[in-house]
C-alpha cells in the first residue's frame, strides 16, 4: 500500500503533506478560554490618510491575537509601525482589558461593544520563530505576568492556522475598502490605490472593530454557536478570565528593556537625562548597585520606568529638563543620524533637541506635498489638547468615501 504521506509529498510538496502528518503533526486540543492565545502580524491591504490632509501616507500593520477555544479576537492593534516588541506588548494590554472603555472611545454603539466579551490574561500565547516574539521584553513581562510564550515547530506552519485564517479573512474584508492595494499586483491591476485612499488610521481602526463585534456574532462552522455564546458557555463553566484594571500599567511591563548605570544626576539613554527625587534613595547608594532595567516606550521618550532593584515595581523617571516636549524614539535616531551627517562627533541634549525641531518644521511644510513626510507626522507623540492644532476640513469626497466602507459578512470561518 502506498504511504499517502510519501504520496502526497512526491506529487504536492511539502506543504501539502504536512496535513497528513501524525505523530507530532497536530497541534493540541484546546478547550479552556485563553488556554491558548495565537497571535500574528501582517502589513494592511490598503493605503491610508493622514488626519490633516486626508492624503496617503502609506499602509499599516495590523497584529491580532485569537482565543482558540471560542474562536473570539482578544486583541486587535493597528498602528504605522512595523511589528515589534512595542506591536506585541500593545496587542497584549489591549487583550487583557475590558474591551468596553476602547470601543466606546471609537464611538461604538452598545450593541456591537456587547458582542466583544473576550478579555483576560491568557495562560499561553502561541506564536512563531520572529523576533519580535523573541524579545526580552517579552520573555520578562510573560515571566512577571505567568504567561507561557511558546513557539510554532518550524516548517509546521499549520500549527498556527487559526490565527492565519483570522488574519487571511481580516485581509480580504479589507480588500471591498476604497484605497484597497490587494494581495498582489495581479489582482490590483490598473485600480489606483492611492488616488482612492479615504480612511485613516483611526477609521480603519474603528472599521475593523465593527468587523470582529460582526463575526462574534456569525455561528461559527466548527464551534456550531457564535463565539460570543462559546465565550459565555466557558466562562459559565470555568469562571471568566481575570483582566486588568490599569492597562498602562500592564503595559510598561512588556515595553523595550534599556540597562543603564545609574548616575548622581539620574539616568542617560541616547543623549536624553532623566531624573526624578524618587531616584534619591538609590542613587545614595548606586556604587554598590548593578545597571538598571529600564522601560521606554518608543511612540514617546519623554519618560522611563526604572524597575526597583529591590522589587518589582517600576518607577516612573521623566525628562530632567521638563519643558522638552515629548518626541518619539524615531524622531530621535532620525535626529542623531542628521547631527552625525553635519559632522558632530559629540551629540548633547541641547543639539539632539533643537535638531528634533528643525526637522519637524521641514516635516510641516513638506507634509502637503510628500507622502513620506505626512506619514512621519502621524508618527509623532500625541500632544496635549493646548498644543495641539487644528485639523484641516477633509474634502467632501474624502468624507463621503469613509463614510460609505462598513463591515460586511464574514463568509469564511476563523
Amino acid at each position: 500500500m502506498l504511504d499517502p504521506l510519501a504520496v502526497a509529498s512526491a506529487r504536492q510538496g511539502a506543504d501539502a503533506a504536512r496535513p497528513l502528518r501524525s505523530a507530532g503533526g497536530q497541534p493540541p486540543e484546546i478547550e479552556g478560554l485563553l488556554e491558548q492565545v495565537q497571535m500574528d502580524h501582517t502589513v494592511v491591504d490598503l493605503e491610508v490618510v493622514d488626519e490633516q490632509y486626508r492624503r496617503p501616507i502609506g499602509r499599516p500593520y495590523v497584529t491580532a491575537a485569537i482565543d482558540v477555544a471560542s474562536r473570539g479576537v482578544a486583541g486587535l492593534v493597528v498602528t504605522l509601525e512595523a511589528p515589534s516588541a512595542l506591536s506585541v506588548g500593545l496587542c497584549l494590554a489591549h487583550m487583557v482589558t475590558d474591551k468596553r472603555a476602547w470601543l466606546e472611545r471609537l464611538g461604538i454603539e452598545a450593541d456591537a461593544r456587547a458582542a466583544w466579551p473576550m478579555s483576560g490574561k491568557p495562560r499561553e500565547i502561541y506564536v512563531d520563530n520572529a523576533a519580535e516574539f523573541k524579545s526580552e521584553a517579552l520573555r520578562r513581562g510573560c515571566d512577571q505576568h505567568g504567561i507561557k510564550l511558546s513557539y510554532r515547530p518550524e516548517g509546521m506552519p499549520h500549527f498556527g492556522g487559526i490565527i492565519e485564517r483570522l488574519i487571511g479573512t481580516m485581509m480580504q474584508m479589507v480588500h471591498e475598502l476604497p484605497g484597497t492595494t490587494f494581495s498582489s499586483p495581479a489582482q490590483r491591476g490598473d485600480y489606483d490605490s492611492q488616488a482612492t485612499a479615504a480612511l485613516t488610521l483611526a477609521e480603519l481602526n474603528k472599521w475593523l472593530a465593527l468587523a470582529v463585534a460582526s463575526y462574534h456574532g456569525q455561528v461559527h462552522g466548527t464551534l456550531s454557536q457564535t463565539p460570543s455564546a462559546r465565550w459565555e458557555q466557558g466562562a459559565a463553566e470555568g469562571g471568566r478570565p481575570a483582566t486588568v484594571v490599569s492597562e498602562t500599567a500592564f503595559l510598561i511591563d512588556f515595553l523595550p528593556v534599556i540597562r543603564r548605570t545609574l548616575t548622581r544626576t539620574g539616568f542617560l539613554v541616547d543623549h536624553v537625562q532623566y531624573y526624578s527625587d524618587a531616584l534619591k534613595p538609590w542613587i545614595a547608594r548606586r556604587e554598590r548597585l548593578e545597571k538598571f532595567v529600564l522601560r521606554r516606550d518608543p511612540r514617546d521618550i519623554s519618560r522611563i520606568w526604572a524597575l526597583d532593584p529591590d522589587g518589582d515595581s517600576y518607577v516612573q523617571v521623566p525628562y530632567r529638563t521638563l519643558s522638552r516636549p515629548p518626541v518619539s524614539a524615531w524622531e530621535q535616531r532620525a535626529a542623531i543620524a542628521r547631527l552625525r551627517e553635519l559632522g558632530r562627533d559629540q551629540v548633547d541634549e541641547n543639539s539632539l533637541f533643537a535638531m528634533v525641531e528643525q526637522m519637524r518644521q521641514i516635516t510641516d511644510s513638506a507634509a502637503a506635498k510628500t507622502r513620506r513626510a505626512r506619514r512621519e507626522t502621524e508618527r509623532r507623540p500625541v500632544v496635549p489638547a493646548r498644543q495641539a492644532r487644528p485639523p484641516a476640513t477633509p474634502p467632501a469626497s474624502d468624507a463621503s468615501q469613509a463614510a460609505a466602507a462598513r463591515p460586511f459578512e464574514v463568509i469564511e470561518q476563523w
